[in-house]
């Protein structure tokens, strides 16, 4: 859990830092050094699609887990506890962006991806924290930004990266011995596609919901080795 506490401390200072200092950073440095950001977050989600080796469980897992969070609403839901916690803190700055905004994106970039899974595996099966500790400081610098670019709901994400890594820390504890690598693989590469959707919402490409997706990495398990069966009998 060292790995889980750095992490979020480095969010809350990264967070104080943009804030500090969004004053001197205008509107349009701060427009393009997001983008920047954004296409850093693409590279960094296609490379981790690279680690599965089932295209089809990518698929349908992407399919079937959006299907299930846009049914429950999770981005709705997000939002809400974010629409919440602005109401408690209203922004005082003349920025347009709402602190439900900056809670929301921050907390789906830092949860969301290779980093968090293999991280919090790493940390619970072998005692690692390199992983984390390496994320620690991407998101650093990532919170500093998004704090000057979207404001103080930034710092709140850190309570959302203590809980959700946290959790995956624990139930790697539990799971991780007996979840094969193969599909650890297909779980990294599922969850590297929704930060590429991450990227390109910070490009201002796309306005995907993509909390509504995270339920397609607790598909992958379920379709990995009907999938392997499958190709194994076309094949």
């Amino acid at each position: 859990m060292f790995g889980v506490i750095v992490n979020a401390v480095t969010v809350i200072f990264g967070s104080i830092v943009g804030l500090l200092f969004s004053k001197f950073i205008s509107d349009k440095h701060t427009d393009s050094i997001m983008k920047v950001i954004g296409l850093c977050v693409v590279y960094v989600g296609i490379d981790g699609t690279l680690e599965g080796n089932n295209t089809l469980v990518l698929i349908l897992s992407a399919v079937i887990g959006t299907a299930i969070g846009t049914i429950i609403d999770i981005d709705g839901k997000i939002n809400a506890l974010g629409k919440f916690i602005e109401s408690r803190f209203k922004p005082k700055t003349g920025k347009k962006s709402s602190i439900a905004q900056g809670f929301v994106t921050a907390s789906l970039l830092f949860c969301v991806g290779s980093m968090t899974i293999v991280g919090s595996f790493e940390a619970a099966i072998d005692g690692d924290n390199t992983i984390l500790f390496t994320k620690s400081i991407i998101d650093m610098f990532s919170a500093c930004l998004l704090a000057a670019s979207l404001g103080f709901g930034v710092i709140f994400s850190s309570v959302f990266v203590f809980v959700c890594q946290g959790a995956l820390v624990l139930l790697a504890t539990l799971l991780g011995p007996i979840i094969p690598l193969a599909v650890q693989a297909e779980i990294i590469s599922v969850g590297s596609i929704m930060i590429i959707g991450i990227g390109l919402n910070l490009c201002g490409i796309t306005n995907i919901k993509v909390a509504n997706t995270l339920p397609a990495v607790l598909v992958v398990p379920l379709l990995v080795e009907p999938m392997n069966m499958l190709l194994a009998l076309i094949s």
